[in-house]
């Protein structure tokens, strides 16, 4: 029943003719170099997936990993760049997934949702020894990251940062320093591979907590910790990524304070807080003022789950003053005075929710009640299924009701140009929480957040990645415009809630796809088997007669 049942046959299939072998603990262990971001590529690039043994807490490992390390290179763009990313698979070990998809998480995909990179919704996965090529553009700027989209792969390893950089951001007399050296990732690890994590019912732990790509695991080594680099005096912009796979984590650093400028992407009215919650597939950016005595400052992420200590720097990396010692810190978190309150933050531009202001009144209005049965996660009664063909093709090979696309239950149709609103209430029925929802394809206006009963039509925040909170009760709502045309991806992004069924597909604007199928390419359905019944009959000639 569980979704990486699902993929065993696409697996199968994609890996029949190769032959591969494991890599062993004991063979040579290639280190992540230690600096903050270690490689960085641009816009038109490769993309090589492929296994490596590493250490990034100091227990070697196989992983499946983006340009050989962990966190994957940083792809840097500017505003209006125009992405050629060549995705290529060299996967070979066996006792992880072979296929692989890279799904590009926060840019909205306007025309171009077969480049959205979701196996089985936009696209067949990529077989070992094949590629794909990801050609979109987007007037985006902000925070964004890449993982894997395929079962729980990303666990693996497959994860890194992307950052569209703004050259008039309208808060660029808030910052001085904003590079590679400032973008901070935190992650979930794992000592076992997720072919083996995936078996398990209910809560899987992480072994360690990586920033930037570096941590220590109870009983382990003093592995190193990943240092960040400030000067007295200086303003720095850190664009703190969430790319954990289960924890959420609250970020803190002793005795300083931080402003939150963006988030999901979307600057924000700057907000001051001392503690910042971080959920799986957040992103925000925030400025701290380096302007205490030299020295070194811990910079703190406890996890909502797992080992909640900061005993022998676990769960932990350093901020180093320049002109400070090369040791460990000594500071010790001060009192939190500046709590996060979300329904605190707002959009810079002002920008109010579509629609009617007033709950319920939108155009389209679902209420998607999350569950759980027997270990599987449901919305609306329904566990989502990965479907034997990808919902995009689905669509364009002629499915004309929404009961005849698959995964039955799952797919939402949703018709052009309308305002839909989106309440997935906390009734306590899907365990483990907090559940960060992410919509792909589109920003949305959370106009009820978590925690605050009270609607906000005016100036709410837009972002990609809500949580759904962790008091029963509470009733996220969100607004967007169904302004894009394709099938988007709606889910938990805890992976492993994720792969036991915490999603649905919202089936956008489908008279609208012949823009979108004018720029997909021959090798788009080239991924899928031959033998699929649409792949058949559609390869390289979509039937658009159906979609006027």
């Amino acid at each position: 029943m569980f979704l990486h049942t699902v993929f065993a046959g696409c697996l199968l299939a994609s890996s029949h003719a190769m032959s591969v072998t494991s890599r062993s603990n004991s063979e040579p262990l290639q280190h992540s170099p230690p600096s903050a971001h270690p490689s960085t590529i641009g816009p038109v690039t490769d993309l090589t997936i492929a296994n490596r043994v590493i250490a990034p807490d100091g227990f070697k490992r196989s992983a499946t990993l983006a340009g050989g390390i962990f966190p994957g290179p940083l792809i840097k763009a500017q505003k209006n760049d125009n992405f050629s990313i060549n995705v290529v698979n060299q996967l070979q070990d066996k006792d992880m997934p072979l296929s692989t998809s890279v799904h590009w998480h926060g840019i909205q995909q306007q025309k171009t949702n077969w480049a959205d990179g979701t196996s089985f919704i936009t696209q067949c996965p990529i077989p070992p020894n094949r590629s794909f090529l990801h050609q979109f553009s987007t007037n985006q700027t902000g925070t964004f990251w890449y993982h894997s989209h395929f079962s729980t792969q990303y666990c693996d390893g497959l994860r890194g940062p992307l950052v569209i950089y703004d050259p008039d951001d309208p808060h660029k007399d808030l910052y001085d320093v904003d590079d590679e050296s400032t973008v901070l990732t935190i992650s979930d690890w794992y000592h076992d591979p997720t072919t083996v994590l995936n078996k398990i019912l209910g809560p899987v732990t992480n072994n360690s907590t990586l920033i930037n790509g570096l941590g220590r695991y109870s009983g382990g080594p003093l592995s190193p910790l990943a240092v960040i680099n400030v000067e007295q005096g200086k303003r720095y912009r850190f664009r703190v990524l969430g790319l954990s796979c289960d924890p959420s984590y609250n970020l803190t650093i002793d005795g300083h304070i931080m402003t939150i400028i963006e988030a999901d992407g979307v600057e924000t009215i700057p907000e001051t807080v001392d503690s910042l919650p971080v959920l799986p597939g957040q992103r925000y950016s925030v400025i701290v003022h380096a302007n205490q005595p030299v020295a070194n400052y811990w910079v703190r992420v406890l996890p909502n789950l797992g080992n909640q200590s900061f005993a022998g720097g676990l769960n932990q990396a350093i901020l180093r003053y320049k002109g400070a010692p090369e040791e460990d810190p000594t500071s010790s978190p001060g009192p939190s005075i500046l709590p996060f309150n979300e329904a605190k933050l707002a959009s810079l531009m002002n920008i109010p929710a579509p629609g009617v202001p007033e709950i319920g009144k939108a155009d389209i209005n679902l209420n998607l009640v999350a569950g759980n049965v027997n270990g599987l996660f449901t919305i609306n009664n329904v566990s989502y299924h990965s479907p034997p063909t990808p919902v995009l093709l689905q669509m364009l090979s002629g499915a004309q009701h929404p009961s005849d696309l698959l995964p039955s239950g799952s797919v939402y149709e949703l018709p052009p140009n309308k305002v839909v609103e989106i309440t997935i209430p906390n009734t306590g029925a899907a365990l483990g929480g907090p559940h960060p929802m992410h919509l792909h394809g589109h920003k949305f206006a959370v106009v009820r957040v978590a925690g605050n009963s009270t609607p906000n039509f005016v100036n709410p925040i837009w972002r990609d990645t809500v949580s759904m909170g962790t008091t029963i009760g509470d009733n996220v709502t969100f607004r967007f415009v169904t302004d894009n045309a394709g099938p988007w991806f709606f889910h938990c992004h805890i992976d492993f809630h994720l792969n036991n069924g915490f999603a649905a597909v919202m089936a956008e604007a489908r008279n609208q796809l012949p823009i979108v199928s004018e720029s997909i390419p021959d090798t788009w359905a080239s991924l899928c088997p031959t033998d699929n019944p649409y792949t058949a009959s559609h390869l390289g000639s979509f039937n658009t007669s159906i979609l006027t």
